[in-house]
């Protein structure tokens, strides 16, 4: 097989849609937990009108976003539409911490965490959309093979468990960080 640097791996392909498809199920069941509570943080943004119908959408987009994840047929789509949906939320903290409102409650974790906005959400967002973008590339044609489905595994696990380290040392950070 010809290596092509334009086409990602499958086994590559297969971890970044397992992994993303573990934080945007997980992103939606928190939210769906308390829906009111969700919909109160989203109105807090003053982005949308307010009574925004977005607040039960929204964790139905992000659960669409990572079954569409799982399945072949549907891959490229929820890939675009998940890399959509972090581009928009780094977008609403950006116009939130530039309007200087960095007492609201991000709602990454969920309505019931209380972690207020700041840059580095932004930065992460980002960073999150251009990696799940890597998805919408080709696939390099090859079968995966046994070993390939062990990596895939091992790696969604340690990508949600780095993914949970950074989140918890960076918000710990944020805390120490002088307001201005």
């Amino acid at each position: 097989m010809v290596y092509d640097a334009r086409m990602i791996d499958p086994a590559f392909g297969t971890l970044l849609c397992g992994a993303f498809a573990l934080l945007f199920a997980s992103a939606a069941f928190h939210k769906a937990r308390d829906l009111a509570l969700f919909a109160q943080m989203l109105r807090a943004y003053r982005i949308l009108p307010e009574r925004p119908p977005l607040a039960g959408a929204i964790p139905a987009l992000e659960l669409a976003v990572a079954a569409g994840l799982l399945l072949p047929p549907a891959r490229v789509a929820a890939a675009a539409g998940g890399a959509a949906l972090l581009l928009l939320y780094a977008l609403a903290i950006a116009l939130n911490l530039q309007r200087g409102r960095r007492d609201l409650a991000c709602g990454c974790g969920g309505a019931n965490e209380r972690r207020p906005i700041a840059a580095w959400m932004v930065w992460r967002n980002l960073l999150l959309a251009a990696l799940l973008a890597a998805v919408v590339l080709p696939w390099a044609g090859r079968a995966l093979e046994a070993v390939d489905l062990l990596t895939v595994a091992a790696g969604v696990a340690v990508a949600a468990l780095l993914y949970m380290s950074t989140e918890r040392l960076l918000a710990r950070a944020a805390l120490w960080e002088p307001r201005r």
